[in-house]
């Protein structure tokens, strides 16, 4: 039986939900240990709000939304603080809005400290977590044709989402999932599709490749890259098979799941986002889409089952998550592994 090296997850990734207070307001983690959060995603829960991410490598106040083209914004009111046990939010509504309630993904990186790297024929600057397989990757477009740009995991990434940070231009997602060439628009419904101008040069150890495409490469702009690679035990990252059945496909993962991101590649679909803090019994009702800015969708619809070692998917509701026959790519993160690396056995909700 394969063993962990991540016994707690939540040194890594976390989960917090908050209710606005319209002020200043530190928002704390409450996982095994303490998170100092690089990559904070946060979405209003109680009423439409943007999907809004923020990163210690582009700073405080700096905002990307996922449910749009939006190039970067600036506003003091927004994420103003990194904390050692979490984040402090401003006055703005989109982040603490008096009353409202909002829910805030973590991921940990290297606590704000970023080095350059000289790996691909375009020079980045990288914040690596190797221990989690995530790393922030920021660089300089250059309108070149197959160009690779280091990402500083040392292996190769599973998944890679792409920002524009100064232009109005889709957000660009590469999974190792995905036939080759092929991408997806974090922003959009749109499935699968391909452009030898966006993805090029192949995916490596140490860099990840593109062409000469203005969402992903135009010459002197600054992106924003997040690349992940599958840890045992605590991510995991690939595809499965629709059935258009309630009893849906079981898919493994070798743990027990704190957050899964979908989307269905053959077709046009939203997004799909569960945690295990909006929903802490099975079935899961409370999706969010990334790429739209509705409140909790499909509460009348049997979800997803977070299991021990994977999740099974439930009601196929418009063929959104379980479409017969479509393929569907996930990202999912760690609750508990399955086994420890002490050999204790993970046990579900």
């Amino acid at each position: 039986m394969a063993y962990t090296n991540i016994d707690d997850p939540s040194a890594h990734f976390q989960t917090a939900l908050y209710t606005g207070t319209g002020s200043a307001h530190s928002i704390g983690n409450n996982g095994n240990s303490d998170l100092k959060p690089d990559w904070v995603w946060i979405k209003k829960r109680s009423a439409s709000g943007n999907n809004s991410v923020f990163d210690s490598t582009r700073g405080v106040y700096k905002e990307l939304v996922t449910n749009g083209t939006n190039a970067e914004a600036t506003d003091v009111q927004l994420l103003t603080q990194f904390d050692t046990d979490g984040f402090t939010v401003g006055t703005n509504s989109g982040v603490n809005g008096s009353s409202a309630t909002f829910v805030a993904w973590q991921w940990k990186a290297n606590g704000g400290t970023t080095a350059s790297n000289t790996d691909g024929d375009i020079n980045s600057t990288v914040q690596v977590n190797s221990d989690a397989g995530f790393s922030i990757v920021t660089y300089t477009g250059n309108f070149t044709g197959s160009q690779g740009v280091g990402h500083g995991l040392g292996v190769r990434p599973d998944v890679v989402i792409i920002k524009n940070r100064e232009q109005a231009l889709n957000w660009i997602v590469w999974t190792s999932s995905l036939a080759s060439g092929n991408f997806l628009s974090l922003d959009t419904t749109n499935a699968a599709s391909s452009s030898s101008r966006i993805y090029q040069n192949g995916y490596t150890t140490s860099t990840f490749g593109i062409g000469a495409n203005n969402s992903v490469n135009k010459s002197g702009i600054d992106y924003i890259a997040y690349c992940f690679a599958s840890k045992q035990g605590y991510s995991k990252f690939g595809k499965y098979v629709g059935n258009g059945n309630s009893n849906g496909p079981f898919v493994y993962t070798g743990f027990k799941p704190a957050f899964i991101m979908m989307k269905n590649t053959s077709a046009a679909s939203n997004w799909y986002m569960w945690d295990n803090k909006r929903s802490s019994f099975n079935p899961i009702k409370d999706g969010l889409n990334p790429n739209t800015s509705n409140t909790t969708q499909g509460a009348a619809y049997d979800m997803v089952d977070f299991l021990s070692n994977g999740f099974k998917i439930r009601d196929y509701a418009d063929g959104t998550w379980n479409g017969s026959g479509n393929t569907l790519i996930y990202m999912a993160f760690a609750e508990n592994p399955f086994v420890t690396s002490t050999g204790i056995m993970g046990t579900a909700r």
